[in-house]
């Protein structure tokens, strides 16, 4: 099982909930399609700090009535479109960490994530896993969510002229040909970051769109309120930033997306100096979940196997051959997403099979 040492003490001792600071997005807040070091912070926290930060939606223009407000309406406004690339995501900030260096783990902790608007939308998009199946056809359906019972009903659904190529199109559905959708069903919300993570190594802007080593549009429902994500940090100050925020997904996203709606999300941030792990790592309360990327599932499956073997021999002391075993007889390997053109796999395991659930420590 893991160990504590003195480190891990230190580090549960800055978990102490800090000052709060609130986030609001708005247009100097945002970075439009891409992580990138050079973005200048937004805001400067230490560890053990509160954020209540608010993620936007780029698809509130599939029906601005319902899903715009003025600060959205000046996000979509007011930024210019040839500035949204090379990828699609609204993202608010980037927070710098003090005291982050490379090498060092963000530990950030998801307590609430509460949904800006009672209405969201999905979209049958041009990169969806069946687009030419659809006559290549790209259709909106428009959710309603219920608050109190925390479920989502379609509301109406339109199809749309051309395809989704500059991000943040705003259709003006109240004058569209609206379809009745799904009548009588209604699926369980669950309110989650489709797309969150720090500022890559790199000289030049990197999409938002695939998920990678540090974090991106990793596109697992899971990462909701009650969940603790840890990313690897690149960059000095780490610079970790929010958005794509969704009210429900399933395992796969085929049609493109997920039920897109802005959320405001209440999380604390912790530097972890104590433990490094290779790729970001979801811990709920009753899973441990890696992450495998790549160009197609194979590879995918292989970056997530790999990643939970680390799991195993480095955080619970077991050798390679009994983690192998464990694996295969009590792992779950499920598809994250097959539309982001980097494709996920992740791995859970339970926490209860260990001696102690514990925390992510190296072993001394």
């Amino acid at each position: 099982m893991a160990l504590i040492n003195a480190k891990s003490q230190a580090a549960r001792a800055t978990a102490m909930p800090g000052a709060l600071h609130h986030l609001k997005a708005t247009p100097e807040t945002v970075h439009w399609g891409y992580f990138s070091p050079d973005i200048k912070p937004v805001l400067h926290v230490k560890s053990g700090d509160l954020i209540h930060g608010e993620a936007i939606t780029h698809h509130a223009g599939d029906d601005p009535e319902l899903m715009f407000d003025e600060n959205i309406k000046r996000i979509f406004t007011e930024i210019d479109p040839t500035t949204r690339a090379p990828g699609c995501h609204i993202m608010t900030g980037p927070i710098y960490i003090e005291d982050a260096e490379p090498g060092d783990m963000l530990e950030v902790r998801y307590f609430e994530m509460k949904p800006r608007h009672n209405y969201g939308s999905n979209l049958q998009a041009n990169w969806g896993h069946l687009y030419k199946e659809f006559d290549e056809t790209e259709r909106v359906t428009i959710y309603k969510l219920d608050p109190n019972a925390m479920t989502a009903s379609a509301l109406y659904a339109y199809d749309v002229e051309g395809v989704y190529t500059t991000p943040g199109r705003i259709t003006h559905c109240p004058t569209c040909d609206r379809s009745e959708a799904l009548p009588g069903i209604t699926i369980p919300a669950r309110p989650h970051l489709g797309t969150a993570g720090v500022a890559p190594a790199v000289n030049e802007p990197v999409s938002t769109i695939p998920p990678g080593l540090h974090g991106g549009n990793i596109d697992n429902w899971r990462i909701g309120a009650g969940a603790k994500m840890y990313y690897p940090v690149q960059v000095k100050g780490g610079l970790f930033s929010i958005g794509d925020p969704h009210v429900s997904q399933g395992d796969g996203e085929i049609s493109g997306t997920a039920i897109e709606s802005s959320l405001d999300v209440l999380f604390q941030i912790i530097l972890r100096k104590d433990f490094a792990f290779p790729s970001p790592l979801l811990e709920t309360p009753d899973y441990w979940i890696v992450h495998g990327f790549g160009e197609d599932l194979d590879a995918a499956m292989k970056g997530a196997s790999l990643d939970m073997m680390h799991l195993l021999t480095e955080h619970q002391g077991l050798s390679r051959h009994d983690s192998y075993s464990l694996m295969s007889v009590a792992s779950d390997f499920g598809v994250t997403q097959v539309v982001d053109g980097t494709q996920g796999i992740h791995c859970r395991i339970e926490r209860r099979i260990f001696p102690e659930k514990g925390t992510f420590t190296d072993p001394e």
